[in-house]
């Protein structure tokens, strides 16, 4: 038997050119303009979306997350622009001065929107890496952002019973997660359980994102459902993640469900008791600290 002396050589994998890797920082650099804050993985599927890159972890590692690293520490990119909710510091906030807290006070001074409103409102998010996206949102609305991280611990769903019990409203809940086996049971596990703990709460749960409709009229890219995923049985569609939405379209889909609930009359009074409320703290942050605490020993 004749023994081949032919061996096989290794596919090289082509290169980008330095002019081809400018015009990629190019595109990257408009995405990441017109929808900031927004995640990494957003910028992936924006991407891809355009026609500009594959669908591909490697293009993901390389193209955009490698590409965006190195544009924000070359100060081509501000670092502001790029979300990440993932890393967070805990601390008590603290003043350097009775001062300075007043002051402080004054700037952030705001009313509860809802408690002069007929219901109450919340908005779910199943990955803590788009919080930075939806909060632009719901910050200005007063609406708690509660971010489940996959299947939330009982603890944290009672707690949140608990919550919707002490506000006695109707309760309207809107939930954004993935398409996926485990993004279509996180929410009913929230909704079971919360309905469990706080049953006589009046509750509205409505899954906001994403949807089937909404994978075939915004064309969103798919990816292979996991098959290790325990509930991948009976699920037979492809999986699409919520990052694969552009975030503006996110915003939208939030603040719509909220302002539907605005009392707009109700909402212009307390808007006018903050202010007024606001000019007096002002006064008293105009107060030097000496000031202040000579009015304190005269109380």
């Amino acid at each position: 038997m004749r023994t081949s002396t032919y061996k096989s050589r290794p596919i090289k994998r082509s290169r980008r050119t330095k002019k081809a890797i400018e015009t990629l920082k190019e595109h990257l650099y408009g995405v990441v303009e017109e929808l900031q804050p927004v995640t990494v993985r957003q910028v992936f599927y924006q991407m891809v979306n355009r026609g500009l890159i594959a669908k591909t972890e490697a293009e993901y590692d390389n193209s955009v997350g490698r590409l965006l690293t190195q544009m924000r520490l070359e100060g081509e990119l501000p670092f502001d622009w790029i979300a990440d909710n993932t890393r967070w510091m805990r601390k008590p906030r603290t003043y350097s001065s009775l001062e300075s807290a007043i002051k402080r006070t004054a700037e952030a001074y705001r009313r509860s929107v809802w408690d002069c409103q007929d219901v109450y409102v919340e908005v779910w998010l199943e990955k803590d890496a788009l919080a930075g996206i939806l909060y632009d949102i719901t910050a200005p609305w007063d609406v708690p952002l509660m971010v489940v991280r996959g299947f939330s611990s009982i603890s944290y769903l009672h707690e949140a019973a608990e919550t919707i019990m002490a506000v006695d409203k109707p309760t309207y809940l809107y939930y954004f997660g993935d398409y996926d086996p485990s993004g279509v049971d996180i929410p009913r596990n929230v909704e079971v359980r919360l309905r469990e703990f706080a049953p006589e709460a009046e509750i509205y749960f409505e899954r906001v994102a994403v949807n089937p409709d909404q994978i075939v009229e915004m064309n969103l890219p798919t990816r292979p459902t996991k098959k290790s995923d325990s509930r991948s049985k009976g699920f037979e569609d492809e999986s699409v993640e919520v990052d694969a939405i552009p975030p503006n379209v996110l915003r939208v889909l939030a603040e719509r469900r909220i302002t539907q609930h605005i009392n707009s009359n109700q909402y212009e009074v307390m808007q006018l008791a903050e202010g007024e409320e606001r000019k007096l703290l002002e006064m008293f942050a105009s107060l030097d600290e000496g000031q202040l605490r000579g009015m304190l020993r005269t109380q």
